[in-house]
């Protein structure tokens, strides 16, 4: 178990004082009946609330505010009074604050009337995935604390996957700089070989373009995780965005001898952003020529399925591995690198296919046989008429 302090979050105290300026006598009342009660040491089997009527008047709807995961507690960590969500996150169970951290916490607040925040990861084997509590504890009245959590595993998760992210473009980033920058020297060395020169500066213009189709991507991904990835969501015709999405293929296609036919249900629609889902097709049809060989076929079909519209694309490449699939919309994930390299790929399309997707409500699956050829097939929303009605006059 890790856990460490930090400074106590200023929103956090300001809700932790409101309700211990709401809440303090009336708890304070509330427990010095149930301790006087008959039988009440036994311990309770499970957080009960304080009754509502022995509050101060609003104090439950201050409590229930913090429904997320708030417990008040006694100094020991027993629990008198616990929101859904604390047991939820296992803060709380069986009437007992389950955390070792927490409940030393309790008992620093206790003492020294002064709050206190925390984050920490419980232990895993209480729970089936990673989790991260940042916590604040502070004093209600003189014999109960208060303890309110937050699960920022997302957050957490979120940070990870930029630092990821801007590691990985860092990297990419530096191959086609790297080169240009030697490929210039070596023209410099060269300038009275100009068979030499043409030939570095060939190779200055494929860096320079894969330079630039990274950098354009990179922008692209970050405006589709942006806060409206739908900024133009219309009614978009399918066999318009199949028909735009091939015909900017056609050409290498043609020169690699590759056929790229359409096939399946025409008149299909789906509402979003005709562009994204042109890229996302267009990405896929991409790799499709890429990786197959040459004088074989791309089949672009579309179909409806359960209030869906699929379209799939289809060849007769090199296929990918059943251990690559499950990675394959990573970002910078490549099958084949060297392959990669060659064909100027920069490891992000098929991560911009699957936030199109995502954006649209939808989803992108890929089946595979290793020789045989790969299927990405893009799960879509269909539109669908809702016929208007009569109102009667």
């Amino acid at each position: 178990m890790r856990t460490y302090h930090r400074r106590v979050d200023a929103t956090w105290l300001l809700v932790a004082g409101l309700v211990g300026v709401v809440v303090g006598v009336g708890l304070g009342v509330a427990l010095g009946a149930r301790r006087a009660a008959p039988g009440s040491g036994a311990a309770p089997a499970r957080p009960v609330a304080v009754p509502a009527g022995q509050l101060p008047e609003g104090a439950q709807t201050v409590l229930d505010a913090l429904a997320g995961a708030s417990a008040v507690v006694e100094p020991d960590g027993r629990v008198v009074w616990a929101t859904p969500g604390a047991e939820a996150l296992g803060v709380v169970r069986a009437a007992w604050l389950t955390d070792e951290p927490v409940t030393r916490a309790v008992d620093v607040v206790h003492r020294t009337r002064e709050p206190r925040s925390l984050t920490l990861e419980p232990d895993r084997r209480r729970r089936a995935r990673r989790v991260e509590l940042a916590v604040v504890v502070a004093p209600l009245t003189a014999d109960l604390v208060l303890v309110v959590a937050e699960d920022r595993s997302q957050a957490r998760q979120m940070d990870d996957v930029r630092r990821d992210f801007v590691a990985n473009v860092s990297h990419e980033l530096k191959t086609p700089v790297g080169a240009l920058s030697l490929l210039a020297e070596a023209v410099q060395d060269a300038a009275d070989d100009p068979d030499a020169v043409r030939r570095f500066a060939a190779r200055m213009q494929q860096e320079a373009g894969r330079l630039t189709r990274l950098v354009a991507e990179i922008i692209e991904l970050s405006r589709l995780q942006g806060d409206d990835p739908l900024p133009r969501a219309t009614v978009v015709d399918v066999d318009d965005v199949v028909a735009a999405a091939v015909d900017g293929v056609r050409t290498a296609a043609t020169a690699r001898e590759i056929d790229v036919r359409m096939a399946g249900e025409d008149g299909l629609a789906v509402v979003g952003d005709r562009e994204q889902l042109v890229m996302a097709l267009r990405n896929l049809l991409d790799n499709a020529v890429s990786y197959s060989p040459p004088r074989t076929h791309v089949v672009v079909t579309r179909s409806p399925a359960d209030g869906q519209v699929e379209i799939s694309v289809s060849d007769q490449g090199i296929g990918i591995s059943p251990a690559e699939q499950p990675r394959v919309f990573e970002r910078f994930y490549r099958v084949d690198s060297a392959r990669s390299r060659a064909t100027g790929g920069t490891g992000l399309g098929l991560s911009i296919v699957r936030h199109v997707c995502e954006n649209h409500g939808g989803q992108v699956s890929v089946w595979s046989v290793e020789g045989s050829g790969s299927t990405f097939t893009l799960r879509l929303p269909a539109h669908t008429v809702v016929p208007l009605r009569k109102v009667a006059t």
